[in-house]
């Protein structure tokens, strides 16, 4: 044998180097699986759509919505730019109230009684009954759509927040107690670590509702964005715009999904860990 081959593996380092591989498989699979579902799901909606010739105004096949967009573009540009605003205006004031309500209320015992039956009642209210009143107070524009994606998208950050910083085992709080911490150290030293899987698990679910929230002020109250556009083109029967509408949202929401999982990746990996040990190993 040459001086200069390389050694044969040993059958650790050959399963080692096999796990390697079927990792590197199975993280380009998870890459290009939603796109495979995505065109998956568009081609099987054109065939059945044009195999049971079902007309344009019931279900437009996937390329009458693109042609839609393609003509459309500017005014679909214009006002899906307008839904963000809102929505994204409307999800930072639950950001910013939903955390410091839910620390208050996960801190303290008392306001965790008195408070949760109150949110549990307002949570439940339909937001699209809500809209008119928002309309009387405040007049038809962007006002109502912010305060809509901010009511929706409230509740869930207040929840998990709080239930994070409740769910302190009491051993650690005695523990930390003993050695002198006061009650706002327990809270910024080790609530607020604990409970942020749980705002950013939030954050997830707030940012897509909030998309909910601004759309459905728009349909009732509004002269401009994604809402108004679909209520314009359903009124003259314009299927295809206003399938064109949902696809943008659903667009940016899945946009801003992504960011808050970019910013949870980079704030709270340590809590993903596990997680990611078993999408890398193989069997895991």
């Amino acid at each position: 044998m040459p001086h200069d081959a390389a050694p044969p593996l040993t059958a650790n380092q050959r399963r080692i180097v096999a796990m390697t591989a079927a990792a590197r498989r199975r993280r380009r699979l998870q890459a290009m699986l939603p796109w495979l579902i995505i065109i998956g799901t568009f081609v099987i909606w054109e065939i059945l759509c044009r195999a049971f010739s079902v007309p344009t105004f019931i279900l437009p096949t996937p390329s009458d919505i693109f042609l839609s967009m393609v003509k459309w573009w500017e005014p679909l540009l214009d006002n899906s730019w307008q839904t963000l605003m809102t929505t994204l205006i409307g999800f930072f004031l639950a950001v910013i109230f939903g955390l410091a309500l839910g620390v208050a209320i996960g801190s303290s015992t008392l306001l965790y009684h008195g408070l949760y039956p109150l949110l549990i009642g307002f949570n439940s209210v339909p937001k699209v009954a809500v809209v008119p009143i928002l309309v009387i107070w405040f007049g038809i524009g962007t006002v109502p759509a912010i305060i809509t994606a901010f009511m929706i998208s409230f509740f869930p950050i207040v929840v998990n927040v709080a239930t994070g910083i409740a769910t302190v085992e009491p051993e650690l709080r005695d523990v930390l107690r003993a050695l002198g911490a006061k009650p706002r150290d327990i809270i910024m030293k080790v609530g607020l670590p604990r409970a942020m899987p749980y705002f950013f698990a939030s954050l997830k679910v707030a940012i897509t509702v909030a998309f909910v929230g601004s759309i459905i002020a728009e349909t009732v109250a509004a002269n401009k964005g994604i809402g108004h556009l679909m209520m314009l083109a359903s009124s003259r029967f314009d299927v295809p715009l206003v399938f064109s509408g949902l696809i943008v949202t659903g667009i940016m929401g899945v946009l801003m999904y992504a960011v808050a999982v970019k910013i949870e990746s980079r704030t709270t990996g340590w809590a993903m860990r596990g997680q990611e040990q078993q999408v890398t190993l193989p069997g895991g």
